[in-house]
């Protein structure tokens, strides 16, 4: 065996949040990392690897003796610093700019504080990863990359070592760790002899992961003891304690060729996609406030001088921790959702603050005319796209339908009152739908108790049909389920049977469903309460359903806008059922169906074999219609969810998973014990219906699912003078395949970072114009490319293609 060789990584996976709180986590970093540095003194042999700069940090602040001494071993290269990122996050649900940012801050600080950063990605407890990892890997530094999960049994791969490629052509080289990342006992024997048997079915060098770990730990004097016995012998192959950049460095050099593949790495732990609904929508909130501020802000400091926040980077260093893979995936203990409840409230109380400032310095300057029968409302788009947007604000002193509202050139605008948030006299929202340009603002004007207040149609309501233009819907009377979602302008009906069903799935596995693929034990469809009439106005008008489970409801509001070609639907829940799930049922009516999801910055086509899968803000199936052979789909797009599955013919949201708080299997429940389970209670979230002709990619689903998460912002402002016009576009990318995602300063604060990337697999050209900056560019995409520029301050200097570390 001399001739085959392990390379053996000393590593403690530690899990700062799990069964114990951050603060434990804290300190069990600084233990792991004492136990290391001994390990080293005592062994002239020992290497240690770890990652997660977020650690690293910890220790720097409370124990920089410790720190100086790791800094000494990295120097020496016994300390590998693997992973690049901030934290081993959940590799599903984070947003594509999350993971962007856990490199940008990760790799950046390793650079600072060790003057090297990682090459190969860490995520060996990660519950499955998507398929666009490899190009953020790839453009965050790292060659090389290091999982565990999903294991043999839940997902086949071409080989222990092989290249994983992204839709972009990005690859890295991959190695899945065989059995486990860390090992229990004090004699390694035991775990080298499960990899003598792969050795001998052809590979020459392979990576054993030992040390102590989940809690922290590390290698002990006796692992390493251990080491030194086996080497000695004959039967055993060479052991080396070594770096997983010099295992790397070995395998692409040995003449051999690897094969590649394509696609994510699933199914692990498929509960993680749904249990503990507030987590998961805390961190769609967080995520996408601080991006909305980060643009605002660039272009606020561009435009009025408004100085640029210095603690985005800290909002963001909360929001990455709380991606961490036990924290998200919704597995810790309740108390650790308390700490992250703090942490997402930090992030969005910092975005909402500077958002705010950012807004309100635009708004201030923009040359409004003194007109006392009238109020300006400054309405700015986020997205750097112009489209037909929902726009509602409460209004002091809108206490009739006497009133009308216009453009900024005096155009009549359709409005309507709707509910105030408050129960008092005098008071209402103002709801209408606008044109806003491209990430810019339209001054509004509102005036209040007119002769001549417009009178326009309702849109079409009873109590069991809603029709525009586009769309007619209509509920059963005896169900309340949706029996017909008909397309008026391809002459089509949507619907195979009825939709928006509420389907009560029985759930009796651990949180983590381990080995479970499929939640599909029905126990029974919730059941009509009422049906109503809630809003029937110009702009929209709606039905609420309320339905009922035993002691639980959900309320469906069934909304249709006048000029909008998809349906709103706003869901309450009060869930009361331990050990089960709630979907969200359409059944589709076409044939040759394929399934797509949005995954970070992309996306991806999978079967429609019933299995859960984990998905960003929407999913689509698209097929053959069976009354016309025309291409006809369904896209479902939402503000809080991300776990989804198709099954033959019908598209299903899961609203909720409610397992007992960090319950892991083999572990039974006890008959006579309470437990705490994990979406008992309230929740809210919107989803949007969007019938299309052709595929998703005609649909501009990827724009609209965006517009469902962030909404447009107001400011009710006053009369004064400005330098800028009523209505203005700060940026915009001319492209019918690629978006602008981000818009932020600089890391070196000398320029703005604008982010894009092509959704529809397609290369093309594309016009980056950035009138606040005075800059124009044309880029070019290739299919399913991430694409970062940076435009700096100074306009001697040209506009930079970066990576997403902005170097």
């Amino acid at each position: 065996m001399k001739d085959k060789k392990l390379y053996m990584i000393g590593n403690a996976h530690l899990d700062p949040v799990w069964l114990w709180n951050w603060q434990e986590g804290f300190q069990e970093v600084k233990a792991t990392f004492r136990s290391a540095l001994d390990r080293m003194k005592e062994d002239k042999d020992f290497v240690f690897t770890c990652s997660s700069a977020a650690f690293y940090e910890w220790v720097e602040k409370n124990n920089p003796a410790m720190f100086a001494e790791i800094r000494k071993r990295v120097e020496e290269g016994r300390w590998e610093l693997a992973g690049g990122w901030w934290i081993q996050p959940d590799c599903n649900i984070p947003s594509g700019e999350a993971f962007v940012r856990q490199g940008l801050y990760g790799q950046r600080y390793f650079l600072e504080k060790f003057g090297k950063m990682a090459v190969t990605g860490y995520n060996v407890d990660s519950f499955g990863h998507n398929g666009n990892l490899p190009q953020i890997l790839k453009k965050s530094g790292m060659d090389n990359y290091v999982f565990m999960r999903p294991m043999p049994l839940e997902k086949g791969l071409p080989g222990r070592i092989f290249w994983w490629k992204s839709m972009d052509g990005s690859k890295v080289m991959t190695y899945r760790i065989p059995y486990e990342y860390c090992s229990w006992g004090k004699d390694l024997e035991k775990y080298t002899d499960r990899l003598k048997c792969e050795l001998e079915d052809g590979e020459d060098e392979l990576m054993m992961f030992y040390g102590v770990g989940n809690h922290g730990g590390g290698p002990t004097k006796e692992n390493i003891r251990s080491i030194h016995e086996l080497n000695g012998r004959e039967d055993m192959p060479v052991m080396e304690m070594e770096t997983t950049e010099n295992f790397f460095r070995q395998v692409k050099n040995n003449g051999k060729e690897y094969p590649e593949f394509i696609g994510d790495l699933q199914h692990h732990a498929s509960g993680c996609y749904s249990v503990l609904s507030r987590v998961k929508r805390e961190n769609r909130r967080a995520e996408d406030k601080l991006v909305e501020a980060e643009g605002w802000s660039s272009i606020a400091k561009a435009v009025e001088g408004q100085p640029y926040p210095e603690d985005f980077k800290k909002a963001w260093k909360g929001v990455l921790f709380n991606q961490f893979h036990d924290i998200l995936a919704g597995t810790s203990i309740p108390s650790a959702y308390e700490d992250a409840s703090y942490l997402f409230g930090q992030a969005m109380a910092v975005g909402q603050e500077s958002l705010n400032y950012a807004i309100q310095a635009i708004s201030w300057d923009i040359d409004i005319e003194e007109d006392v029968t009238m109020r300006p409302i400054v309405v700015f788009n986020s997205h750097a796209w112009e489209g037909k947007m929902i726009i509602d604000l409460e209004v002091r002193g809108l206490s009739n339908d006497n009133f009308k509202l216009t453009d900024h050139k005096g155009n009549g605008i359709a409005a309507q009152r709707i509910q105030s948030e408050a129960t008092v006299n005098g008071q209402s929202r103002l709801l209408f739908v606008a044109e806003l340009p491209s990430m810019g603002y339209e001054v509004f004007k509102l005036y209040l108790n007119v002769e001549d207040a417009p009178r326009t149609a309702a849109v079409k309501v009873t109590d069991t049909t809603l029709e525009n233009d586009r769309l007619a819907l209509t509920f059963n009377p005896q169900t309340g389920y949706m029996e017909s979602l008909y397309d008026k302008k391809a002459d089509l009906e949507v619907l195979r049977r009825q939709g928006g069903r509420l389907a009560v799935i029985e759930d009796k596995y651990d949180t983590w469903a381990h080995n479970v693929f499929k939640f599909d034990r029905q126990l029974g469809d919730m059941k009509q309460v009422y049906r109503k009439v809630l809003e029937e106005g110009p702009v929209r008008s709606c039905i609420r359903i309320k339905y009922k489970y035993n002691q639980s409801y959900v309320v469906q509001d069934f909304r249709l806008y006048r000029d909008l070609d998809y349906v709103q639907v706003k869901v309450s829940v009060d869930w009361r059922e331990p050990q089960t799930q709630l979907k969200i049922k359409y059944p589709v009516n076409f044939n040759f169906r394929r399934p797509t999801y949005e995954i970070p910055y992309g996306y991806i086509e999978k079967s429609a074999n019933g299995e859960e899968e984990p998905g960003q803000s929407w999913f689509d199936f698209t097929g053959e219609h069976f009354k016309k052979p025309v291409m006809y789909g369904l896209a479902i797009a939402n503000d809080a969810k991300y776990s989804y599955n198709m099954d033959i013919d019908e598209m299903n949201l899961t609203v909720l998973k409610n397992s007992v708080f960090a319950h892991h299997d083999p572990k039974q429940l006890e008959e006579d014990c309470e437990y705490r389970f994990v979406d008992d209670g309230l929740q809210e979230f919107t989803y949007i219906l969007i019938p299309h002709e052709g595929s998703w990619k005609d649909a501009d689903v990827v724009k609209r699912a965006k517009e469902v998460n962030v909404r447009p912002q107001t400011v009710i402002e006053t009369f004064h003078e400005g330098k800028l016009a009523q209505r203005g576009s700060f940026l915009s990318l001319e492209s019918d395949h690629a978006v602008i995602c981000a818009v932020k300063e600089a890391e070196d604060k000398d320029g703005v970072i604008v982010r894009a990337y092509e959704t529809k697999k397609q290369a093309g050209r594309a016009v980056l114009k950035v009138p606040f900056l005075n800059r124009e560019e044309e880029l070019t995409f290739t299919p399913c490319e991430i694409k970062t520029v940076k435009l700096p301050y100074d306009h001697s200097c040209p506009i930079q293609e970066v990576n997403l570390l902005e170097f």
